[in-house]
């Protein structure tokens, strides 16, 4: 579809309604699925599937980039959009439920909201979400715009961002698998919280490859560790409602996620204020950190020395 558009709004019904309620519908149903095979290693075995989304940030930016220019933009997006289908294609056709409900599942689940640790997690996904996409929109127009690297290097911000989030996604849940991934969330919103509050400080073009690299592996447990996190605070007579509770967890973060974005370049575009900008991110990623502390010691009535 987006191949074909001429106009605004059909890139807006193409690339972000329905290739948004394509990933969405591709996204949670897969980890909640993954998460019935396994008793054990739940954040590793999310962890190594999560890391193929942010291999997918790497490759397909970089393929794009390459292609547009050779053969245009229509022929490089169908290019892009055969390769994912035929990649897609597979986990598709081999994904099997391996326990169904007992009845058929509700779109949305008021019960669970009536425990402390999960609204609580939701509200801080609304937080964090908000913050979190500040650097991944606007990092590469902050190195250029400021100066600090050339068209090209801009570019590759991002990629360079995705590979460390392939890691990112990866290592903590194989720890969060030791520790609980409870006691990661928090601390690594702190850190991602930090490093967007550094991005102020940056004056050379590898302060702002740092920021990138950084920022993508502490910032990579946003995406794996939620739905390990969920499984731990869905109650065991409750499991088969995994799947409704991690679309509404990311509902809540879809919240976040599209309201952080504009209003970062709404405070940007009032006086090109790059540092005000990461101010607002960090802010509210610090604002998540808090409200995943307090689920932590709700879910682990207070405890401090509890894998949870």
């Amino acid at each position: 579809m987006l191949s074909l558009i001429h106009e605004y709004w059909q890139a807006v019904l193409a690339q972000a309604i329905v290739v948004g309620l394509g990933a969405g519908c591709l996204f949670v149903p897969s980890v909640a699925i993954i998460s019935t095979y396994f008793t054990t290693r739940i954040s590793t075995a999310i962890g190594v599937a999560a890391t193929g989304s942010s291999l997918g940030g790497v490759i397909y930016p970089i393929m794009f980039y390459k292609l547009v220019p050779e053969v245009g933009f229509p022929w490089a997006v169908r290019i892009l959009g055969f390769m994912a289908l035929g990649l897609l294609a597979i986990p598709c056709i081999v994904m099997k439920m391996r326990v169904k409900p007992p009845a058929k599942r509700k779109l949305f689940s008021i019960e669970a909201f009536k425990e402390v640790p999960y609204t609580l997690f939701c509200i801080g996904s609304i937080a964090g979400f908000m913050g979190l996409y500040v650097i991944f929109f606007y990092i590469s127009y902050y190195g250029y715009a400021s100066g600090l690297t050339n068209e090209s290097l801009s570019f590759y911000l991002i990629p360079i961002l995705n590979a460390a989030s392939t890691f990112g996604r990866l290592l903590p849940n194989i720890v969060a698998d030791k520790v609980g991934p409870l006691n990661l969330m928090g601390p690594s919103a702190v850190i991602s919280s930090v490093i967007t509050y550094s991005a102020i400080a940056t004056n050379s073009s590898a302060g702002v490859v740092l920021v990138a690299a950084f920022y993508g592996f502490c910032s990579g447990t946003f995406v794996s560790l939620p739905p390990s996190i969920v499984v731990k605070l869905t109650p065991v007579n409750k499991r088969y409602t995994i799947g409704t509770r991690l679309g509404m967890y990311f509902t809540c973060g879809s919240i976040g996620a599209l309201v952080g974005g504009p209003v970062a370049g709404i405070i940007l575009t009032s006086e090109n204020h790059f540092s005000r900008m990461f101010i607002f991110g960090g802010s509210l990623l610090m604002a998540g950190a808090v409200f995943f502390g307090f689920t932590r010691m709700f879910a682990a009535n207070w405890k401090l020395a509890v894998q949870i």
